[in-house]
């Protein structure tokens, strides 16, 4: 394991993330919060919080991320597109958008990219990481998947919602790395609640956690005293 992960350093790879349909207002009041004073990367939150979250963190050094398509990805181009300068406007700095995975599945590559490419496109030069909700696909998936983003112009490519099952494993980090390389960045994200997981997905090649727990991770590096 990475002994140079240390506390102060770990929270930097960490996008504290409220998704739930049932997050109210205060609860990403305390999200923000609590990602200051941990000094997380970002808070990832839904396009209708962006602007509360932008006003909330505009004195310090954390990030808005805000989710598009999401969870399912299904929605049209266009409406990716708008919700993603709709984002951008309200004061998000990164997008993190989900592929349509029916298109992938059909092998309908074209579509894949130029869904991805909009949004790349509509960010304005604001990162954008591609969801490609890894518990739903096959290697072969997975892989075609990540070249998609690559050749898109998408600067991560990010394992799950968290709301279709499964969630981020060091076996899907691991490929992803295999084929996006140091051309891309890789964020794992889906179930990562404990340290030692947080910890083997670094090692792996993620370069940023997506997580709802990331207090209680950086507490746990700072019980074990790393690794």
């Amino acid at each position: 394991m990475n002994s140079a992960v240390t506390s102060k350093k770990l929270n930097r790879y960490i996008d504290h993330t409220l998704l739930k349909a049932d997050a109210q207002l205060f609860q990403i009041e305390k999200l923000c919060v609590e990602a200051i004073e941990n000094s997380f990367f970002s808070v990832c939150v839904n396009t209708s919080y962006v602007k509360a979250c932008s006003e909330l963190l505009k004195n310090s050094n954390v990030k808005v991320c805000c989710v598009v398509g999401f969870p399912l990805g299904a929605m049209d181009t266009t409406s990716k597109s708008f919700e993603t300068k709709t984002a951008v406007t309200q004061g998000a700095q990164e997008i993190d958008m989900v592929i349509h995975i029916g298109a992938l599945k059909d092998r309908r590559l074209d579509y894949v990219k130029n869904d991805i490419k909009s949004v790349v496109e509509a960010a304005q030069g604001c990162t954008v990481k591609v969801i490609i909700e890894t518990s739903l696909l096959n290697s072969e998936d997975k892989t075609l998947a990540c070249t998609a983003a690559l050749e898109a112009g998408a600067h991560f490519v990010k394992t799950s919602t968290g709301f279709a099952g499964g969630g981020a494993t060091v076996e899907d980090v691991t490929l992803m790395k295999s084929v996006v390389g140091d051309r891309m960045q890789i964020k794992a994200s889906g179930g990562v609640k404990d340290i030692h997981s947080a910890l083997a997905l670094i090692e792996a090649g993620a370069t940023r956690l997506g997580t709802s727990s990331g207090v209680e991770l950086v507490k746990g590096l700072n019980t074990t005293g790393g690794y």
